[in-house]
């Protein structure tokens, strides 16, 4: 098994697109206040890019896309980011390709000048959530203020100091 990381382009953008809305559905992410319903999901390769201090990558396995994550600012803070979309195909999980991912996210992050990384995501999905624990996210009792995602029920918050 081979296992691939790139920066989202636009070649990828239909595939991982695909991809966000067939695991946000798997797990009940559908409609107004999930992140598979956001405009940036049809182009992710037009909001992912370096000059605005965000990432979005996507994992393969021997050639095939099979999901992605990515980092970007949060509401344009210069110091705290969100940790976005990481959604993989059931034939890519327990692999620590979100793992992978993620911690390339963070040290992205953490190299553009944040302090601090937010996400938000559903108590559904338990895999994330602990995969987000072991990386050093802390539980919020409330989402941060501005947050678009109202759908979701699990906030998460952790220094860039720490990775």
């Amino acid at each position: 098994m081979n296992i691939e990381i790139l920066p989202i382009s636009a070649q990828f953008d239909a595939q991982i697109c695909t991809i966000i809305k067939t695991v946000g559905a798997e797990y009940g992410a559908v409609g107004e206040g999930f992140g598979p319903s956001d405009a940036e999901v049809l182009a992710m390769s037009q909001h992912y890019t370096k000059e605005q201090c965000s990432l979005y990558l996507v994992a393969f396995i021997d050639g095939e896309i099979v999901g992605g994550c990515g980092v970007a600012p949060f509401n344009g803070s210069q110091q705290v980011c969100e940790l976005k979309k990481l959604f993989l195909l059931p034939k890519s999980r327990g692999k620590g390709i979100g793992k992978t991912l993620s911690t390339q996210c963070l040290t992205f992050a953490q190299q553009q000048g944040f302090q601090q990384c937010y996400l938000d995501t559903l108590n559904t999905m338990q895999s994330a959530i602990s995969l987000y624990q072991k990386l050093g996210f802390e539980h919020l009792s409330a989402p941060l203020a501005g947050t678009e995602h109202n759908g979701c029920d699990v906030w998460m918050l952790m220094s860039l100091n720490d990775i």
